[in-house]
């Protein structure tokens, strides 16, 4: 065994699939086994695998100029170019933006921007962050706290009193609901919950809420029709500023340019990595208002310089990757790609699982989607120990294609954004034989309620 401490893995059962090769939608296992990766990595290899125009685009800058800090006034192209061009993109008035190396730096970033800006705008005192149950926003120390998954927790004493992070509902109406309650009534009760909250800790010590526009790790959970716009008029009234997390969700995986889009969202903050360079680079982007830039100007001339950066923060080869993947996804008209094969693909999941005996719920948007894996359909009780989600992610692999259980047992699925109509074919009919595999074998562990 390699002397590594393995991301996101049990430290006992390490080292279980050796990947050594992509193609396409494709990876390929030392052994030469062939797999769908229906996660598209982690939910970020957008344009699949060995696209050669990224590796020659950033080849290319990297015999031009591998490297280049920003720190002290210093800039090159590929990093003005890249701002400008997600400025542009953004639905984020005049829009600066902050580049790093992965989702949880870009929600880092923006939790000491925020603290930045409120000092420089003379309001010290408005520094909490709500964030959401089932949240996931990264692993840093801050983002970390941000998060709201047990496993992402336990152990590891975030400060989340320290930091001064306050959690609400998650917006799932499938396993939050009370008796008969309707999504409407649902949709009502948690916002209430939290507008009690905002009021008990005071709207004037709040900075802003953190929401994925549809969320990952956590299950893949869509809000019901109702909740954002009720939120953001809430958010409003409360002067609490809107962060969209779309470190899953950006660059087409909903169908649409963003999450946001998708979701009737109008952020004030946002935060980018994973499909921003198809995963071919690290790279991440955490964006702000125009007005928010300009009021930590002056505070950063009194100080000398705005202490906040990393060595490769706009990566010269980063921001070539950036860009060459937004050249493809315009060119190649990939969001809307993603939208036809996505509505396409949402259909065949719902046809095919929704009467499915180990399935309670079919969700998603686009490209982006979960099954909810029961124990017994009826009431939807769930497996204890994330047993459901285990055995048929263990089923799945057996079948070639690689998916991941997320949220304790929800089966997620997250492939490239190029997949075709035959390709998610071929992905259902893989689920299908393995969902009734796992079915079997929780059935005879005595897991399933009859």
């Amino acid at each position: 065994m390699a002397p590594v401490v393995y991301p996101t893995t049990n430290l006992a059962a390490t080292e279980q699939l050796n990947l050594v090769r992509g193609e396409g939608i494709y990876v390929f296992d030392e052994k030469g086994n062939k797999f769908i990766e229906g996660m598209a990595g982690l939910w970020c290899t957008s344009l699949g695998y060995s696209n050669s125009e990224l590796a020659d685009a950033i080849a290319a800058q990297l015999n031009t100029l591998p490297f280049s800090h920003s720190f002290g006034g210093k800039t090159h192209p590929a990093l003005m170019e890249l701002a400008q061009k997600l400025s542009d993109m953004v639905p984020v008035e005049d829009a600066y933006i902050f580049f790093g190396n992965s989702g949880s730096d870009a929600n880092d970033s923006h939790y000491k921007m925020l603290r930045y800006y409120f000092n420089a705008i003379g309001k010290p005192e408005k520094r909490k962050i709500i964030t959401r149950e089932r949240g996931y926003h990264g692993v840093t120390v801050a983002a970390g706290a941000l998060t709201s998954l047990p496993v992402n927790l336990a152990h590891f004493d975030a400060p989340v009193e320290d930091l001064n992070i306050l959690r609400t509902d998650a917006p799932h109406y499938y396993t939050g609901r009370q008796g008969n309650e309707t999504e409407a009534q649902f949709v009502d009760r948690i916002l209430k919950n939290l507008e009690d909250m905002i009021l008990a800790e005071d709207p004037n010590t709040i900075a802003a809420m953190i929401v994925e526009p549809i969320t990952g790790a956590s299950g893949v959970i869509v809000p019901p029709e109702g909740y954002y716009e009720k939120l953001q008029e809430m958010l409003r009234k409360h002067d609490i500023l809107i962060w969209a997390d779309e470190v899953i969700c950006g660059f087409g995986r909903t169908g649409n340019d963003f999450g946001c889009t998708t979701m009737g969202i109008k952020p004030d903050l946002m935060s980018f990595a994973k499909q921003l360079s198809s995963a071919y680079f690290p790279i991440s982007a955490s964006v702000i208002p125009g007005w928010m830039y300009e009021a930590m100007i002056e505070p950063s001339n009194q100080a000398g310089v705005f202490g906040h950066g990393f060595t490769y923060s706009g990566h010269p080869a980063a921001c070539a990757a950036a860009l060459k993947t937004l050249e493809i996804y315009e060119r190649d008209k990939i969001f809307e790609h993603a939208a036809d094969v996505g509505d396409y693909f949402q259909a065949q999941l719902r046809e095919s699982f929704t009467d499915h005996p180990l399935v309670g719920e079919v969700r998603g948007k686009g490209l982006i989607a979960a099954l909810e894996l029961v124990s017994n359909k009826t009431t939807g009780a769930s497996f204890e120990k994330a047993a459901g989600g285990a055995a048929a992610q263990k089923a799945c692999e057996k079948n070639g294609l690689i998916l991941r259980a997320v949220g304790g047992n929800a089966l997620a699925f997250c492939p490239p954004l190029i997949i075709t109509v035959d390709e998610v074919n071929d992905l259902i009919s893989r689920v299908k034989t393995s969902l009734d595999q796992a079915f079997t074998d929780l059935n005879d562990q005595g897991l399933i309620a009859n």
